[in-house]
């Protein structure tokens, strides 16, 4: 780090979850309107309040999200995104069972999507999970981002 270096921010942790279903497709929503990259796709979850653990945090964020509750999650794989509103250490874990049906609570639309993704634009931050969900299948082609298709 330089004395020009601007000062790395601190990252928000956040609780996602990778809801997979039996047929091997997964949920993504929209981000509402009034939020950062508002249209843009992402997997569900959340920041992670002052005393939450992961679990308690992604069980309150599907809830308040989509009405979830009872989920069946494990820890999956983590990774830090700096957008230009917050820098963030996003912690996926994929969800294998839940209790309720999915339902738009804040605004947002729902797709449950297989790959390559038919829905753009991507936040970045899904990027990386559909390329280790592509690896896991063996399948090379991840699916649209902003700019147009992505390939592994």
């Amino acid at each position: 780090m330089t004395a020009h270096d601007p000062p790395l921010r601190s990252a928000v942790p956040v609780a996602v979850g990778v809801l997979l279903r039996p047929d091997g497709s997964f949920l993504l929503a929209s981000r509402p309107e009034g939020k950062p990259w508002a249209g843009y796709w992402e997997f569900p979850g959340g920041k992670i309040e002052a005393g939450e653990t992961l679990a308690e945090a992604l069980e309150r964020e599907l809830h308040e999200e989509l009405g979830l509750s009872h989920l069946q999650a494990t820890y999956w794989r983590s990774c830090e995104v700096d957008y230009p509103h917050a820098r963030v250490h996003l912690q996926f874990c994929k969800v294998t069972g839940w209790m309720g049906e999915p339902q738009s609570r804040e605004g947002q639309q729902l797709a449950w999507q297989t790959l390559p993704v038919m829905v753009t634009p991507v936040l970045p931050g899904t990027i990386p999970v559909l390329a280790w969900l592509a690896e896991e299948r063996d399948q090379g082609r991840i699916g649209p981002d902003a700019a147009g298709s992505v390939q592994r």
